[in-house]
Parts: structure tokens; sequence; C-alpha cells
């Protein structure tokens, strides 16, 4: 039986029935608590990389093997331990950072927890090397699962060198769960090229199966970028800061025209510690306000700088999520900053009406077309649609769909309304197309017949692009490389992070050629997260997005009637390929309804 607790003490009786709750023994707790710190290798070099930095490292060499999955090998220069810390290490909860309640409301370092390496231990096998400065031998220690093998001494020199092998060797469920080696290297890359954008002053060293992915010497922060992100990218940031004696925000802000379609490429650290916060993210997003198109993201890289007391970072085991004590006083400060920051280059647009704008009535894309640019235009149209709706052509399609036999007593009745939609009257009704979804359900049909009959048509650039990218992303390339061919883009790669590219596909426009290529390698990391598909269908998606007509294009009626009638070509007319809707009608009825009308 259980009584209450007396004095403190805690008083458990002999039971009278047979014992079902169990303390776990420390091999299989440690083995659960490594599934919240240790996630995927990133996560473990993570760990290893801010265990260097709390322990003063100016130098930080990282080496991976088949996307560290067999090996992460994490070499500092630090401050070292003895032969007693290094036995202790790797016990849970073991840690030099705090002590006490008040060092956990006041955290300055980047790890604190004392979790990590005796979760990382429970999944692997370790073989650790330290020294410090003031010791002639280094110390030598080997664990497996948890598991102590030996410690022993070992000439080595100052700092720190942990090998992690064959990650969750010993949890087949886990392992298994780990994507390929390419996608756990870009995740590895990710978390390296984070370090090193809020550590500019660290020499770091990230070596994949053998081949250099960075060497970066300590600099500024400018020239950190542009050793990571290429002079291109740099070239379009914008340096702004803020400071008050609340919080202080620096950083820089792509400009409106290098705005991404993901959101791949916004950073923010807060006290040099990544962090992820959706409400930061938005401010940030509105301090742009109306200078991005719809369904682009900006680029940033944002330092936040505040008092610890102000925020705590022990909510996750991961340490990524952070809470706030003002949350609404800090989205108003970043959202201010930003504003502020791009108040200073003129970016905001202005307008500008002539007066012989407003008499001509020109300021705007015409509504209603006036009768003599509707019948000059008639022939075109007549001639295109009798072309794309040919009776052999329909024949072959078994018929015609229900858009094309109403575009037929239509043909020069549609509008564009607001650059956005096209409206076609309809027997009993009109109907209302998306014309973006509608591009995108085009092209999208069109990627997978090019896949599925192994065609690819390709338009040559009068020049080859030089083009930039992330280690990460650069190897997402390479890894979709065949399919993009046959998408008709011709590219060259150059090491790690430069591709040459001198055609692009016959559905992008010459002038997008410069981004097309990166948003669709963003598009493609965003439906990754959110969707499971095969590569080549998320990629079909990610293209026909990128490469379809965009809100705010203006078309003019022959581009209408060419954009119906090869939707009605489609096999599925209806929806985008994102499963939005292409296309909707009001009848007649309704109308009526809405009017007021009963006849």
């Amino acid at each position: 039986m259980f009584y209450p607790p007396q004095a403190g003490k805690l008083v458990i009786s002999h039971l009278d029935m047979a014992q079902t709750i169990k303390i776990l023994p420390d091999s299989l707790a440690n083995k659960i608590a490594a599934g919240e710190v240790v996630q995927r290798p990133a996560s473990a070099v993570k760990e290893l990389i801010e265990n260097s930095i709390d322990a003063s490292a100016k130098s930080i060499t990282i080496i991976i093997k088949d996307g560290g999955k067999s090996l992460i090998h994490v070499v500092d220069d630090g401050e070292g331990m003895s032969a007693e810390d290094a036995a202790m290490v790797f016990h849970r909860h073991a840690t030099s950072k705090i002590s006490s309640y008040e060092d956990l409301e006041n955290i300055r370092t980047l790890g604190f927890r004392g979790e990590a390496l005796a979760s990382i231990t429970a999944i692997s096998q370790v073989e650790l090397r330290t020294r410090t400065e003031q010791s002639e031998i280094g110390t030598k220690v080997r664990i497996d699962g948890s598991t102590l093998l030996d410690i022993s001494e070992e000439s080595s020199p100052k700092g720190t060198s942990i090998q992690v092998k064959n990650l969750f060797y010993n949890t087949p469920g886990r392992r298994n769960f780990l994507k390929s080696n390419t996608t756990e290297f870009r995740h590895i890359a990710d978390v390296v090229q984070r370090i090193a954008i809020s550590h500019p002053d660290l020499k770091i060293v990230f070596i994949s199966d053998q081949e250099t992915v960075f060497d970066l010497k300590p600099s500024s922060l400018q020239d950190r970028i542009k050793a990571i992100f290429g002079e291109q990218l740099a070239d379009s940031l914008i340096y702004f800061e803020n400071e008050t004696d609340f919080l202080n925000i620096h950083g820089y802000l792509g400009k409106p025209n290098f705005a991404r379609k993901g959101k791949t490429e916004q950073y923010l650290f807060l006290n040099k510690r990544y962090i992820v916060n959706r409400t930061i993210n938005h401010a940030v997003f509105n301090g742009y306000e109306n200078l991005l198109e719809k369904g682009s993201f900006p680029l940033f890289i944002l330092f936040l700088t505040l008092d610890p007391h102000k925020v705590d970072v022990n909510v996750h085991p991961t340490k990524l999520e952070v809470k706030f004590e003002d949350e609404s006083a800090i989205y108003r400060f970043v959202m201010s900053g930003v504003r502020k920051g791009l108040s200073k280059y003129d970016l905001f647009p202005s307008i500008k009406i002539e007066e012989n704008q407003l008499s001509s009535g020109k300021l705007t894309h015409s509504f209603f077309p006036t009768r003599d640019a509707a019948r000059s235009q008639e022939n075109r149209w007549e001639q295109l649609y009798q072309r794309e709706t040919s009776p052999e052509l329909n024949a072959a399609r078994g018929g015609e769909s229900q858009i094309e036999s109403c575009l037929q007593s239509v043909q020069s009745n549609i509008w564009q309304v607001h650059n956005k939609y096209i409206l076609v009257p309809v027997e009993n009704g009109i109907m209302i197309v998306d014309q973006h979804a509608a591009h995108e359900r085009i092209l999208y049909e069109r990627v997978i017949a090019r896949f599925n009959k192994k065609e690819n048509a390709s338009q040559q650039l009068l020049f080859p692009h030089t083009i930039q990218m992330t280690p990460g992303n650069a190897l997402l390339v390479k890894q979709l490389l065949t399919d993009l061919e046959k998408l008709g883009f011709n590219l060259k790669l150059f090491g790690t992070t430069t591709i040459i590219m001198d055609g692009i596909p016959m559905d992008v426009k010459p002038s997008n050629e410069d981004s097309i290529l990166q948003d669709i390698i963003d598009a493609y990391k965003e439906d990754e997260q959110k969707i499971k598909l095969e590569p080549r269908e998320r990629l079909a998606k990610s293209f026909a997005c990128m490469a379809a007509i965009k809100t705010g294009e203006p078309l003019n009626g022959s581009e209408m009637l060419s954009l119906l009638n090869q939707l009605g070509e489609t096999e599925i007319p209806t929806v985008c390929p994102h499963g939005r809707p292409v296309s909707i009608k009001l009848s007649l009825s309704e109308l009526d309804k809405r009017f007021g009308r009963t006849s």
C-alpha cells in the first residue's frame, strides 16, 4: 500500500499484489531519451559542434561518411578535458555549464542539459580523445552502446576529438527511418552552414566522403556569407541594425527581386543560437509589406541579442524552440527594424500617374475590350482555336471536353481580371479560371509525359550562366541531374557549389533563367517536408509551379485562348497539381439570386 510522504520521504509498504510498474534499466532509458535528442545524424553533428564552441574552440573539423550513418568525426582545438572529466562526460545530465537553477535562468552557452553525449553513446560506438593545455598526456575513452570498454592514456593534441560510428546500430527501427545518404548529408550541411554563419570567427573544415565541402577561414560576417553563398547573392543583401536597451538586432535582408519561392534560405539566431520561430519569421515577412510577389519569401540572416533572463531556451531537448517573455514586443521590434532597414534603400514602390494616362484610359489593363479591338483579334483567335481543337485531335482524345465545347461560342468574349483570373461566358453562366493554376496543370502533365517518353526539349542560352548554390542544394541538383536534363536543363557541375547552365526548358521564359533552377530546388525541398511523393513527381510539381504564368502577369486574347485550349487537352483540367481548383462556374440562377432577380 502507498502512504503519504512523511518528512520529505516516500514510504512504500510491501505490495499486496504483483508489481506491474518498474523502473527501466539505464540502457533502455538512454535509448528512449536518445530519440528526442538525436533524431538523425545531423542532430549528433549539431550537438558535437556546439560542445566544441562551448569549449572555446577556434578551429573545428567535421568529417562524415555515408551521410553520417557510418562515421561522424568532430575535432576541435578547444580546452579539452581531464581524465576524470572524460570518464564522467558520458553520464546523463553530466555538464560543466550549469549547476543551479539560477544558471538555468541565465544560459549563455549553446549546450547545458548534459544529455547529448549520453544519448549519442546509447545508440552508437564512440571513441573520445582529449587533452587539456595543462596536461602532457591525453585521455582515450571507448564506449559501445553506453557500455564503457576502456579508458587509457594516449598522446594527443590539445582539444577534443570524438568519433561516432554506426549511428543507430543497436536500434534498427530508428535506422530504417533514416533517408538516403544524400538527404542526410544535406541536413548535416545545413547544420554546419548555420554554425558557420553564426560564428564567422571560427575556422571550419567540413569533409564528406573524402571531399572537402567547406574550408572556411576566420573572417567578417560579410566575407563569411560571400564564402558560403557566393558574391552574387551576397551583393543582393542589405545590412541593417537596430539597437535598444531591450533588444538588439542586426543582419542582412534580401532585396525583393531576390525573393525565393520557398523558406529554405531564412536564418534566425538568438544569442548566436540558431532557432526556429514562426512569429519572428512572420514579423520579417510583414516588414516587407507589399514589396514581395505573392508566393515569394524573403531571404534573411538575422541576429537577435537578448538578455537570457527574458527568454527560455529549455523548451525542447533539440533547443531549436524558444519562448520569449514578451513575444508581441519582439514581433513589433523585428517588423519595425526590417521596415527601417529596407526604407533606407528606397525599395518601396511609388506610383506616378501621367495626366495623359488618365485621359486615355490606359492606367490599368482594360477589363472590357473595345468592339474594334475584339474584331481585330477575332480572325487570329479563330485560326488559333481551329488549330488547337481540330477534329483529328478531338477524335484522338475521344471527343471535346466541357471547356472546349464552351469555348466554341465565346472565342472573342473572354477577359482577364486583375491579371489573375480569366472570365469565360458559358451556357447558362460564367466560368472563372485561375490562370496560374491552369498553366500549372498544363505544365505538370507535359513534364510527366516527357518523363514517360524520355524526351527532353531545351532552348540554348546565348551565354552560359554561372550559378552559386549552397553545398546541400548543389548536391540535390546532382542527385536530380538526370531528371533535370529530361526537363530541358543543360547543366554542368563544378566543385561542391558551382553550376554552369547553358540550356533551359522550352517552357521557361528566357528572362527567368537566372532564378528558375534555384526556385525549383527551393520548391522541391519545401514539398519534401510536406508530402511524400516520388522524386520525379515532386520535381514535376515544383517545375510546373515555378515555370507557370504568374498572378499579375497580363495576357492578351490569343494567349488566354491558347491557355484555355491547352487546359482542355489535359487529363485532369479541374485541379492544379497541388489540389487547388483551376476554375469555378457561376450559373445564371446563382447570379440572379445574388441580384434578387426572379426572371
